[in-house]
């Protein structure tokens, strides 16, 4: 089951890079960052298939096991070096040259500190100008990028727990939302929010701004386009940011995860109408 978890990524950027022209280059650079995601969480789980399931109430990033992942980060790093954009591909390629102290320092100054990445400047088309990925931003970009199969195998395995409210962030690792999800509920749709590190999917409410808590409908909005019209962008005219959501009413073969990274005219729509993400997504944008 977790094997057709990642192969749903990869198959769905992969047939979205032939829909959407426009994004085939992310697309194609996502699938084989998931491809290298689906091989690293596949360890994880096998080097830890005898341990017990976490206990609901020990918070996620409480977890933190380098002897585990320190002897794969520089496999990560060299597989950036082929396939990433150049800025990536030579942050990893310096980071690489740091050595075992520095790729600790990456990995536990992203996990045990906020888990902010960017934003960055774009190009019109949506891909990192090369001159605005600087150090610190290209660090965690890469440790985001390593650490998110781990995170996501330490929420597979914990205990259930019992969620008071609808939480703005995520509820097992304090990640922001990367997407929005609307599913059928009777007559109408019932929302949740994707983590960004995790995966953690939650419940939350349908008239409410994850960034700064408004929930006045007037002040709340959403905006799509027929091209692409099970997804749309959320905004808030309180804090003017916004967040993209999946109508699974409406496609219900998507994947959340993969079709936000594909509708990049969305998020060059939403940002001249003066909107800022609520979180990046893997590929900068």
């Amino acid at each position: 089951m977790i094997d057709k978890k990642w192969d749903r990524r990869i198959g769905r950027a992969n047939e979205l890079a032939s829909t959407y022209p426009f994004s085939a280059e992310g697309l194609n650079y996502y699938a084989r960052v998931a491809t290298f995601q689906k091989t690293l969480y596949t360890e994880i789980q096998r080097t830890l298939a005898d341990s017990p399931k976490s206990s609901a109430d020990r918070p996620l990033r409480d977890e933190l096991d380098l002897f585990l992942l320190l002897p794969r980060f520089p496999g990560f790093l060299s597989v950036i070096q082929k396939i990433a954009p150049a800025p990536l591909a030579e942050a990893a390629d310096s980071l690489a040259e740091k050595g075992t102290g520095g790729w600790q320092r990456a990995i536990e100054d992203f996990w045990r500190g906020d888990t902010e990445v960017g934003p960055a400047e774009n190009d019109a088309e949506g891909v990192q100008a090369t001159d605005s990925l600087d150090a610190t931003y290209s660090d965690r970009s890469l440790a985001w990028i390593f650490l998110q199969p781990y995170a996501e195998y330490l929420a597979d395995h914990r205990e259930g727990a019992i969620v008071d409210g609808a939480p703005s962030t995520c509820p097992l690792c304090g990640g922001k939302p990367i997407v929005g999800v609307l599913r059928s509920e009777g007559d109408g749709a019932k929302k949740s929010l994707i983590c960004m590190l995790c995966a953690h999917e939650w419940a939350f409410r349908r008239i409410y701004c994850p960034a700064c808590g408004e929930e006045r409908e007037p002040q709340m909005a959403y905006y799509s386009a027929p091209e692409i019209a099970h997804v749309r962008v959320d905004v808030c005219d309180t804090c003017h940011t916004y967040l993209k959501s999946i109508d699974l009413t409406k496609t219900g073969l998507a994947v959340p995860v993969v079709d936000e990274l594909a509708t990049i005219p969305l998020d060059l729509w939403a940002r001249e109408h003066g909107y800022e993400k609520l979180q990046i997504n893997l590929l900068g944008t």
